[in-house]
C-alpha cells in the first residue's frame, strides 16, 4: 500500500526546515535516521544552507534531484511548503509544527484551510503538531523524541499510536527497560487527516505488528475506530487503549439521570467493550500488557475468572492475590514453593496447572531470585510447556535481567502488583467485538417525534405506561381510580421542589394539595407498586453515538451509581445480559427467598427504549422509575429531549 510505505518506510524523506545546529530539536530527524541506520536518502531543506550536518542541502524542496515520499516539515510557513511537497509529489506530509488546532480559534481555522489544501493536492498530512513516525524493525526513525538519542532500541511486535509526542518516548523507554520492544510508533498530533483510526487499519494489515497499542485523550472518529478494531479482530490483533481523561461532568450533561450516570467517561468504556478493544486503567499496564494479548483471543468468560498463583515469595504473592480480588478475580489455588521449590518441582507445577480446567490463567510470583538467581524461578516459567492458557509472572524485586528473559520468550511480567491485578482484570474483561442488533423500524414515523407526547412514545415503543390524566382547575377533575399520585407538569426533579404527592386517597384531599401547588394544570396518575424500581435510560452521546443504560431507580439513581451501559441498540437477550451488571435490581432476579420480578418484561423494555438510536432528532429519554411487578413493568416517570 502506497501509505503505508510512504508513512513507515519511505525510500527517500525530505527534512523541511533542517537544522545545521545539532542541539536543536529540528536537527534530531536527521540525526535519529542516521543514528538508527535508515538506509533510503535523506534531503535536508535550508533556506540558507547548501550543507546540513555533513549532508548536500537543497534551499527548495524542488531543487531535490530524487522522488520524495515522505517530508517532515519543521517550519513555521507550513502552506508554502505543503505546495511544495505537492509540486514534487510527495505522497505524506508529517507536520510538526503547531500554531494550528492547539493554537485556538485562529489556528483551527488555519488548520481547516490547511487540510482542505492538501486533499485538494493530494497530499496525505499527520499532524500538525506530530512528533513524527518511528518504525524500529524498519531502522526508519522520523522523530524528534529525545529517545532516540538511545544507541539501541528493541524491536518488538506490538505498535503503538498515540495522540500525546512525548508519550512516544515514555513508551519506548519504559518498554526497552523491559526488554519489550514496538514496531511502528506514531504521533498524530492534531489529526488534521491522517487519524488514529486511519493508522489502526494500516496496522492491521502490517507484517511486523501482532498488538495495537493506543494512547488516547480522546476519541475523534468513533464510527472509524469502531470499524478498524472489527477489522484487526479479525486479523488476529488485539488493540490495547490507555485512555487520559476520566473527567468531570459537564452542566448540560447533568441535566438528566442519565446524562450524569453515562458520562464521557462510562460511555467510553461501553464504547471499548463494544468494539472488542482492551482498555486498561494505568499506563505500566499498557506497556506490560500486549505478550498477555498477543496471539490469543478473548476469553469470553460468564463466570469470574479463576488464577492459579505459584510462588517462591508468600509475601509478593499475597500483595498480588490481594489486588485480583479487588478486581473480582478468584484464586484458584495457591502453591507456595518458596522452602521447597527445585528447578524441576517449579516447572512441573506449572505445566500441571497449565493443564488444568480449574484455572483460567496461571501467574508465578516470583522473589528475590529473579534478580541473582533468575535459573532457580524465572527459567522454569521459560521452560514450562505453553497450552493456550496465559502464564505470566509477577517479580518483585527490580530484575531487568529476568524481565529481559521472559519478553524474549513472549512471556507476559509485571513489576507491580497494581499493573499485574490490572492486565488480568482487563484481559478477562475482554470481549470479541458486539454484533450489531438488526430491529424494526420505529412508531410512531420520525417526523412527528416532536409533537407526540413522551408517555405516548413510550406506548408506542411497546412499553406499559401508567394510567393517568392530566387534571385542571379549578375542581381538578379526572378519571383515574384512587389511590393516585399527583405531579407537577412544569419542572424536572419534582421531588425537590414539593412537586410529588403520593398515595392521595380522595378528590378533597387532591384538591388541598394542588392548591398548594399553585399549578392550574397538574398530572394525575394511579399509585403503583412493585418489588423494584429501575432508570432506564437511552442517549446519543457526542463522542461514541447511541447508549443505553438500566440501572437501580429512583431518586437516589445518581447517588448509589449503580447501573449499566451498552451503546444502542440492543436486543432482549443482550439487555438481560446488561441487567446482571446492576447489584440493585439482584433481588427481583431471585435473591435468596425473595420474590423474583418479571425480569424478562425489564429487558423488553431497556431493548424497546434502545430503539430511539434510530431516531436521529432524540437526544436523550428516561424513564425513572421504571416499576418492576412480579408481573410486568410500568414506567410512571419519563422525559424526552430532543436535539
Amino acid at each position: 500500500m502506497r501509505l503505508a510505505q510512504a508513512l513507515f518506510a519511505p525510500r527517500a524523506v525530505a527534512l523541511i526546515g533542517a537544522s545545521g545546529d545539532a542541539r536543536k530539536n529540528t536537527a534530531r530527524p536527521q540525526r535519529f535516521l542516521c543514528k538508527h541506520g535508515y538506509t533510503g536518502r535523506v534531503v535536508p531543506v535550508n533556506a540558507t544552507r547548501d550543507e546540513v550536518l555533513g549532508e548536500r542541502a537543497y534551499r527548495r524542496l524542488a531543487d531535490a534531484p530524487v522522488e520524495i515520499d515522505h517530508a517532515f516539515i519543521m517550519v513555521e510557513d507550513v502552506e508554502p511548503a505543503l505546495e511544495d511537497c505537492a509540486a514534487k509529489g510527495v505522497t505524506v506530509a508529517t507536520v510538526y509544527s503547531n500554531g494550528f488546532a492547539d493554537a485556538g480559534t485562529d489556528g483551527a481555522e488555519r488548520q481547516g484551510r490547511l487540510v482542505e489544501r492538501a486533499k485538494a493536492l493530494g497530499v496525505r498530512l499527520l499532524g500538525p503538531n506530530s512528533m513524527g513516525v518511528v518504525n524500529l524493525p524498519g531502522r526508519f526513525a522520523l522523530t524528534v523524541n529525545a529517545v532516540l538519542e538511545a544507541d539501541a532500541l528493541p524491536a518488538g511486535s506490538t505498535s503503538l499510536v498515540s495522540q500525546s509526542g512525548t508519550m512516544l518516548g515514555t513508551l519506548l523507554s519504559r518498554g526497552a527497560a523491559r526488554g519489550l520492544g514496538y514496531a511502528k510508533l506514531v504521533s498524530v498530533g492534531n489529526e488534521a487527516d491522517l487519524g488514529v483510526a486511519e493508522l489502526v487499519e494500516l496496522l492491521v494489515d502490517d507484517a511486523d505488528t501482532k498488538v495495537i497499542a493506543l494512547f488516547l485523550e480522546t476519541v475523534r472518529d468513533a464510527e472509524r475506530l469502531a470499524r478498524a478494531a472489527r477489522k484487526a479482530h479479525a486479523a488476529g490483533k488485539p488493540i490495547v487503549v490507555y485512555k487520559l481523561g476520566r473527567s468531570a461532568l459537564g452542566v448540560e450533561l447533568a441535566r438528566t439521570h442519565t446524562g450524569a450516570l453515562a458520562g464521557m467517561d462510562v460511555a467510553l468504556d461501553a464504547y471499548f467493550r463494544d468494539c472488542g478493544i482492551v482498555r486498561v486503567d494505568m499506563l505500566e499496564t499498557l506497556v506490560e500488557i500486549p505478550p498477555l494479548l498477543a496471539g490469543r483471543e478473548p476469553p469470553g468468560l460468564t463466570r469470574p475468572a479463576r488464577v492459579a498463583v505459584v510462588t517462591t515469595t508468600g509475601g509478593g504473592a499475597a500483595s498480588v492475590v490481594d489486588r485480583l480480588g479487588l478486581h473480582g478475580i478468584a484464586l484458584a489455588s495457591m502453591d507456595d514453593l518458596t522452602m521447597t521449590a527445585t528447578k524441576d518441582s517449579y516447572r512441573a507445577t506449572l505445566e500441571q496447572l497449565l493443564r488444568s480446567p480449574d484455572c483460567d490463567a496461571v501467574l508465578a510470583a516470583v522473589g528475590s531470585s529473579a534478580q541473582f538467581h533468575p535459573e532457580l524461578a524465572v527459567e522454569p516459567i521459560v521452560q514450562a510447556k505453553r497450552t493456550p492458557k496465559p502464564l505470566a509472572a509477577f517479580l518483585t524485586p527490580h530484575a531487568e535481567r529476568s524481565l529481559a528473559l521472559l519478553a524474549e520468550r513472549g512471556i507476559p511480567a509485571f513489576r507491580t502488583p497494581e499493573a499485574c491485578a490490572d492486565a488480568f482484570a482487563a484481559f478477562f474483561a475482554w470481549r470479541s467485538p458486539r454484533e450489531k442488533t438488526g430491529t424494526d423500524p420505529i412508531i410512531p414515523p420520525i417526523e412527528k417525534i416532536g409533537s407526540v407526547p413522551v408517555f405516548a412514545l413510550l406506548g408506542a415503543l411497546g412499553i406499559p405506561v401508567v394510567e393517568q390524566a392530566i387534571a385542571q382547575a379549578p375542581d381538578f377533575a379526572h378519571s383515574v381510580p384512587y389511590p393516585v399520585a399527583l405531579k407537577r407538569l412544569d419542572v424536572e426533579h419534582k421531588t425537590e421542589v414539593g412537586g410529588v404527592v403520593l398515595n392521595i386517597q380522595n378528590g378533597t384531599d387532591l384538591a388541598a394539595h394542588a392548591a398548594r401547588m399553585r399549578q392550574s394544570k397538574l398530572l394525575v396518575q394511579r399509585m403503583e407498586h412493585g418489588l423494584a424500581e429501575a432508570i432506564v435510560g437511552y442517549r446519543d452521546d457526542p463522542v461514541v453515538g447511541p447508549l443505553v443504560l438500566v440501572g437501580a431507580g429512583g431518586t437516589l439513581a445518581e447517588l448509589y451509581q449503580d447501573f449499566a451501559v451498552q451503546l444502542a441498540p440492543v436486543s432482549e437477550a443482550e439487555a438481560l445480559a446488561l441487567l446482571e451488571g446492576v447489584k440493585g435490581l439482584a433481588m427481583v432476579r431471585g435473591y435468596r427467598n425473595l420474590p423474583r420480578g418479571d425480569v424478562a418484561a425489564l429487558a423488553r423494555a431497556v431493548s424497546a427504549l434502545s430503539r430511539l438510536a434510530l431516531v436521529s432528532e432524540v437526544r436523550e429519554a428516561e424513564i425513572n422509575p421504571l416499576i418492576v411487578k412480579a408481573q410486568g413493568v410500568v414506567a410512571v416517570d419519563a422525559r424526552l429531549v430532543l436535539k
